[in-house]
């Protein structure tokens, strides 16, 4: 690249930057600077032929921010370390990896119009085999925290009969990110079963053999924070600008997206831009995507593109390895006949039997005590007394919102949609089978409504579930977090 034109470029930056505050007539200057330098440290000045600037940007997008927000400035800086008369034309790389879109002529009064001639070579000092923008030289990369967690390595998964296919997945996916059939990698199971821990697994690894690529984890509910923050301060182009630079994206709990359709839109978008790049996008969820309600069908259709992997609750023989694997970590050996009994106390999932281990380890450290079966069987009946579980209605809604991925003021709602009526008659049943309140008192707890309608909700749930799959899947399931 022409050290010159980079200079030129560098005072026209540093211009636009020491005007942004009257420009954008904002006093948080701090904020200001920092949205300037994440959309233009993408940018690349190419080329400079007679009074025509060739600026390299990653997409579409990026162009037409620029116009919408900054072209009065960027115009007044071209001016000033330019001069009068200058053309600006963008080289958009996104899918268009060797041509140029449609050129743009800017004069100074700051509006853009096109013009009759396109450029149809490349800029001077570039080669047509550039297909992702972000890895040119001189583009600088924002340093973004993973928020990985170390303990969640393939070093510390415990493969079994419930697992072994998503592991042998996320390992290949790992070797070659965003290169394999796998894409997206969607993970589903039951609660604390380790669907996050093998996302994890997949970005430390990543982060270990190929360390500048980009690794995102994050909940969904952080995500969909972070886009309601932005659609407030009407910042949605610099929240997927953010995600669009990363190489390997992995969103916890996609399911509850449901119903956020904003959320979901921006989603889309950004997924489609990921995975054209060749980017890999890994997500869990508590359901197949089939099963996730209220979601966009192009979204669905997209999770299906690459590969979903059930994770099941772990059998008594990998329950084994996992507390094996456990305990030696801490220096501490079972006998054959503790780890059975160990093994066969916690059946549900891997966060329990997690926490179990962990009850007993504090236990005979306080107590000084050797490790013994009776020690253990002494341990696991005193967590099981403070534990035990009531079951009320609150607790079922909890449950059933958390299943449905919905909120508890749309369960008491009195919305009619599906999505919606069919987890609440769900709640109003299993608040009969599972307590002793009247119909009245169920109606009263779910909103408000009339005990006629709890009677007809939990007849429905009984007729419905025998002859409907889906219903009885639900119930069942459901039945089984309930009392777990």
């Amino acid at each position: 690249m022409n050290e010159n034109l980079m200079m030129i470029w560098q005072k026209c930056l540093q211009f636009m930057r020491d005007n942004l505050n009257a420009a954008e007539d904002n006093s948080d200057l701090k904020k200001l600077e920092k949205s300037f330098d994440l959309l233009f440290d993408k940018v690349q000045p190419v080329s400079l032929v007679d009074n025509n600037l060739t600026l390299m940007v990653p997409s579409d997008f990026y162009k037409e921010y620029i116009e919408d927000n900054y072209l009065s400035l960027l115009s007044a800086a071209l001016k000033k370390n330019i001069g009068k008369g200058v053309k600006l034309w963008y080289s958009v790389m996104e899918n268009k990896p060797s041509g140029l879109e449609k050129p743009v002529t800017m004069n100074m009064k700051g509006k853009s119009v096109p013009t009759p001639k396109i450029q149809e070579t490349m800029p001077q000092g570039f080669s047509g085999n550039i297909v992702n923008p972000f890895v040119v030289p001189g583009i600088k990369k924002v340093n973004i925290d993973s928020n990985l967690k170390a303990d969640f390595s393939f070093d510390n998964y415990v493969e079994g009969e419930s697992n072994k296919f998503a592991s042998t997945v996320a390992r290949s996916i790992a070797k070659r990110p965003g290169a394999t059939a796998f894409n997206p990698l969607f993970l589903y199971g039951g609660y604390g079963v380790g669907k996050t821990h093998l996302g994890q697994a997949v970005g430390l690894e990543v982060k270990n053999q190929f360390p500048d690529k980009v690794v995102l984890y994050l909940s969904s509910e952080k995500f969909i924070q972070q886009f309601i923050s932005a659609a407030k301060a009407h910042k949605q182009t610099e929240f997927a600008n953010f995600y669009q630079m990363v190489d390997v994206l992995i969103i916890d709990d996609i399911q509850f997206l449901s119903g956020k359709s904003a959320t979901q839109d921006s989603f889309f978008h950004i997924f489609d831009y990921l995975h054209q790049n060749g980017k890999q996008i890994i997500l869990t969820s508590d359901k197949a995507p089939v099963d996730i309600m209220d979601i966009q069908d192009r979204i669905v259709s997209r999770f299906k593109w690459g590969l979903s992997a059930e994770i099941k609750s772990p059998d008594l023989e990998t329950r084994k390895k996992i507390i094996e694997d456990k305990l030696s970590r801490d220096g501490i050996v079972l006998t054959d006949d503790m780890l059975d009994f160990l093994a066969a106390e916690a059946k549900t999932n891997v966060r329990e039997l997690i926490g179990v281990i962990n009850s007993v380890i504090a236990y005979s450290t306080i107590y000084k005590s050797d490790l013994s079966l009776e020690l253990l069987k002494e341990t696991i009946n005193k967590i099981a007394a403070n534990q035990k579980k009531i079951i009320n209605i609150p607790y079922i809604q909890e449950v059933v919102c958390d299943y449905f991925g919905i909120k508890r003021e749309q369960l008491l709602s009195k919305t009619r949609k599906r999505e919606i009526a069919l987890p609440r008659q769900l709640a109003m049943y299993f608040a009969k089978e599972f307590t002793n309140a009247t119909f009245t008192k169920i109606g009263e707890e779910m909103g408000g409504k009339d005990h006629s309608t709890v009677m007809y909700a939990c007849e429905t749930i009984k007729d419905v579930s025998k002859i409907d799959k889906e219903v009885k899947k639900y119930v069942k399931e459901l039945t089984e977090k309930i009392k777990s």
